[in-house]
């Protein structure tokens, strides 16, 4: 039928759910997932399975076809009625194999790491689906927060915006890496702290950094937790320096970026430190 009707959506591995959505939403059949007589079809899951076949292909560079016609869909569950796998050619090398376009969420560098009062916490790369829990960390910030992360004050407005989040949030991993904390509070997911690391333009071998934590969680080790989590990042990617710009005033992220290693030097008609760390 698809192939009767040609409704279909490109899209290129590894996809994540909101370019999956993305995806289901292009398709002529999109409008019928959305409820028919009463009945609807999970769009959620199905965005899901799109996401877990896209990770099967990036997992599994031999895979050259990968096909499930039809995939039944009821309200609440999906049934792969038919699918076939072709692989590419034996004589192919693996360094002759098709790679991504985009690199694949990097999952090495998720870690475990808990809070002195013992809540239990992850360390991970940002993903275009914490856009929501970064609107509410954006809210959260005080004013004096802000100023000292942006140097200038910045409207919580704006920097909740969508347009502000869906460039901090979807990014290119090979350019930058944004590291957040996430805790569980009364059963909901909440992000408390954020690390980025966003290489020079045209130099792949340089990186600045940048560190925010929410006021509620100063004092507690997470700044320098992530900045070293960061270091060690750029350490595997291949980076022979990392540096980065601080206020005068932020006292507290001098003494970080000392601790982690970071030479401090002032720059007195700027007004800022400059703390730099050769790898």
């Amino acid at each position: 039928m698809v192939e009767v009707y040609r409704d279909s959506a490109l899209g290129l591995p590894p996809l994540n759910t909101t370019l999956a959505h993305s995806m289901i939403e292009k398709t002529k059949v999109f409008k019928a997932l959305q409820g028919f007589r009463g009945k609807k079809t999970d769009l959620e899951q199905l965005a899901v399975l799109l996401v877990r076949c896209s990770n099967l292909v990036v997992q599994q560079p031999l895979i050259k076809t990968f096909d499930i016609n039809p995939l039944l869909a009821l309200t609440d569950s999906f049934i792969a009625l038919d699918a076939r796998i072709i692989l590419h050619e034996p004589h192919i090398s693996d360094d002759d194999l098709p790679v991504p376009a985009i690199r694949p969420y990097p999952i090495q560098y998720i870690q475990q790491w808990n809070l002195p009062d013992g809540t239990k916490g992850v360390i991970r790369p940002i993903v275009p689906e914490d856009e929501p829990l970064m609107i509410e960390f954006n809210q959260n910030l005080s004013t004096d927060s802000i100023y000292l992360r942006y140097f200038h004050h910045v409207a919580k407005m704006h920097l909740s915006s969508h347009q502000q989040l869906a460039r901090m949030c979807f990014i290119d991993y090979n350019r930058e890496m944004s590291l957040v904390l996430e805790i569980v509070v009364q059963g909901k997911k909440k992000i408390v702290g954020l690390g980025q690391l966003t290489k020079v333009n045209g130099v792949d071998t340089q990186a600045e950094f940048a560190v925010l934590v929410l006021d509620d969680y100063h004092h507690q080790g997470i700044g320098k937790k992530i900045l070293d989590s960061l270091v060690n990042i750029g350490r595997t990617e291949g980076l022979s320096e990392i540096f980065g710009e601080i206020v005068t005033s932020n006292v507290a992220m001098k003494s970080v970026a000392t601790k982690c290693g970071f030479t401090i030097s002032s720059d007195n008609e700027s007004g800022v430190y400059r703390a730099q760390l050769k790898l």
